[in-house]
């Protein structure tokens, strides 16, 4: 019989609640739709909805109980299926904080400006092979997909691994102390969100606040390369942290170091020195970044008391998820094209990481073209103009021959370029997607890249549907983009 993760008792005791119910949960969710059968879904109030409006949505997929401050809508106040709070986001924290309290895993926090996902994603599955291992689904990396994540940590966890993120200074403490990871990577600091931060150095020491919730036996683990590798080392001795282990492209001095490397248009092979052990393997993402979250990555490991070899096995067979780098073959009518979809998110040090491997990549064919589709970086202040010019080098770097622009900080870069690069500018993603479907030519490269607020998620998958089925005789565009 499967373990429960809360019974009743547990959770009246971890939220103190109150409920007449007796029945166990097997999983907790906030979103009605994503509810599955014996999950407990928690009632959260939003700035534009509210989940007690969804406690019978969440009740029909199966849920067999919710946490809610009000009587929800369609359910009658007495139904035994619900424990009551004075505070739903309250009761979620003391979930996560009795889940932290009651498990034996070891725990480590990652966070940093670009790659936290990436890096998240790959310490899991190098963990994973070894022993249980739990993390965050996505990027829940926020206040209230990390308490979330760590309420949904099963009993019997070796490992858990957190990505940790911020929008404003104060973010990170709280979910520190939350989580109390025994291990705490940075994986670079560069300008992200400046809108809400003065300048790098306010990031850099708020990335640092990572270390807040750690116990001085804890170790820290830095990139030696980021310029902000001093600010961020006397940050974790002022925590209290005594070990603190470092990475770097060809620092001696390092715990971790790269010895050799063949950079490949879609790997890097590596020798590297890992706590003075000699390692060769292979990273599948192209790239510095990855090279360098590599390093951090076989520390974390190391640290964990895990296996470097299927570390070296999860680096090798990563395959990206859509939106962070997932590259796709489109076989439409015109001929074979590919896209790099970088569609999650956006930020200088992220998109000049994107640059990078796209200047490697090379397209299919000799009529083969670089185009980039570029939506704006958001939540850049007053730097966003300067950000966004700034990275015409790259762009021409790169070997982009055409930019789709989308925003004006992208429409003022693309403007800067010229005549060097050509382009077009767009108000919407439709206004792309059919100019792309007119334009595209058998084997063209697009990379598409841009804050999520320009959606170009979408973009994406109208480049999908151009992807021609045994019957197909035409683009598959919805008929709006494919006049």
């Amino acid at each position: 019989m499967t373990t429960p993760l809360w019974t009743y008792d547990e959770i009246i005791r971890a939220v103190g609640g109150a409920s007449t119910g007796s029945s166990s949960v097997f999983g907790v969710a906030i979103d009605s739709r994503e509810a599955a059968p014996g999950d407990l879904f928690i009632a959260l109030k939003g700035a534009v909805t509210d989940g007690h409006e969804f406690v019978m949505s969440a009740f029909k997929m199966g849920a067999s109980a919710a946490l809610v401050s009000k009587k929800p809508k369609a359910v009658q106040k007495n139904d035994p299926r619900l424990i009551w709070v004075d505070d739903t986001y309250k009761a979620l924290l003391e979930l996560a904080a009795a889940a932290r309290k009651r498990t034996r895993a070891q725990i480590i926090a990652i966070t940093g400006t670009a790659g936290k996902t990436g890096t998240k994603d790959v310490l899991y599955e190098a963990l994973r092979l070894k022993a249980k291992t739990h993390t965050n689904v996505r990027s829940f990396n926020n206040h209230i997909g990390v308490p979330l994540s760590l309420a949904r940590m099963p009993r019997g966890a070796a490992y858990g691994v957190f990505e940790v993120g911020m929008n404003a200074p104060g973010d990170i403490a709280p979910l520190s102390h939350l989580i109390s990871p025994d291990v705490a990577l940075i994986t670079m600091v560069g300008k992200g969100h400046l809108a809400a931060f003065k300048n790098e150095v306010e990031i850099a020491k708020e990335k640092a606040a990572i270390f807040a919730g750690m116990p001085a036996c804890g170790i820290a683990i830095l990139n030696f390369d980021n310029p902000h590798f001093e600010l961020l080392k006397k940050k974790a001795k002022k925590a209290g942290i005594k070990k603190i282990l470092t990475f770097s492209k060809a620092a001696d001095s390092a715990d971790a170091c790269i010895l050799k490397s063949a950079y490949l248009q879609n790997c890097s092979c590596l020798a590297a020195k890992v706590n003075e052990e000699m390692l060769t393997y292979k990273v599948a993402m192209p790239g510095h970044h990855w090279v360098m979250n590599s390093l951090g990555i076989l520390l974390a490991v190391d640290a964990l008391r895990g296996d470097l070899g299927l570390a070296g096995l999860a680096l090798a067979s990563y395959e990206p998820q859509a939106g962070r780098g997932k590259v796709y073959e489109i076989n439409a009518q015109r001929g074979v094209f590919h896209v790099v979809d970088e569609s999650y998110n956006s930020n200088p040090a992220s998109l000049r990481a994107a640059l990078e491997v796209f200047e490697k990549m090379r397209p299919a064919r000799q009529t083969g073209r670089k185009i980039a589709v570029l939506g704006d970086m958001e939540e850049l202040g007053k730097t966003s103009k300067a950000e966004h010019l700034g990275l015409a080098a790259d762009l021409r770097a790169a070997g982009v021959n055409l930019v789709y622009a989308k925003g004006p900080g992208m429409m003022a870069l693309l403007e800067a370029v010229k005549p060097t690069i050509g382009g077009f500018t767009f108000e919407d993603n439709k206004g792309i997607s059919k100019k792309l479907a007119q334009d595209i030519r058998k084997g063209d490269l697009i990379l598409v890249k841009g804050s999520r607020a320009a959606r170009l998620d979408e973009v994406v998958d109208d480049l999908n549907e151009m992807s021609m089925s045994e019957n197909d005789s035409g683009w598959g565009l919805p008929a709006a983009a494919a006049e």
